[in-house]
């Protein structure tokens, strides 16, 4: 039995939920979210607090319903506070600028590499090293971090490439003579 479904998912002021059949609808000042449902789940509106119960008592709904409570905790926190995820590049000419929802890197290829934001995410480059994405969307964020990190990922023996700003990379050894 998920113990993480029992707790309720706080609603902050300025958050408005709305359920309608299957569907979920979270709005707030950082924009809007959908979510569809799962049938094993059901979400019960209560004052300030959204609670997902699941619809039958059997080990696959208080999965589910688990599952349905973190990601609506996620479309809450989103909506009021917004997700960002920080990278940075390491590499000597490694740079990056964000234009407008364009992201254009260069990695150290013969070419630089465009990359086309999706609607929801914005990127900020503080420094030229450094990108920090912005969205309300924490799936979407961690997909687009992943995408532009798989243009050029870090590498063991130098550590170059691109890298989350809380990631550790494992160094190796070079060979020896």
């Amino acid at each position: 039995m998920s113990r993480v479904a029992k707790s309720p998912v706080d609603i902050p002021s300025g958050v408005d939920i709305k359920v309608n059949g299957q569907e979920l609808v979270v709005k707030g000042s950082k924009g809007e979210l959908k979510l569809d449902l799962n049938p094993l789940v059901a979400v019960e509106l209560d004052g300030s607090q959204a609670i997902v119960k699941p619809v039958q008592e059997s080990q696959q709904s208080w999965a589910m319903a688990g599952t349905f409570r973190s990601l609506v905790n996620n479309m809450v926190l989103g909506v009021s506070n917004g997700f960002e995820r920080k990278l940075e590049l390491i590499g000597v000419g490694y740079r990056a600028q964000a234009k407008g929802n364009t992201l254009s890197l260069t990695l150290g290829f013969s070419h630089p590499v465009e990359y086309e934001l999706p609607a929801g995410v914005t990127a900020e480059t503080p420094s030229q090293t450094e990108v920090v994405l912005k969205s309300a969307d924490k799936q979407l964020l961690g997909q687009v971090a992943a995408n532009v990190r798989s243009f050029r990922p870090p590498e063991p023996y130098k550590g170059k490439g691109v890298r989350y700003s809380d990631e550790h990379v494992l160094r190796k050894e070079a060979k020896k003579k």
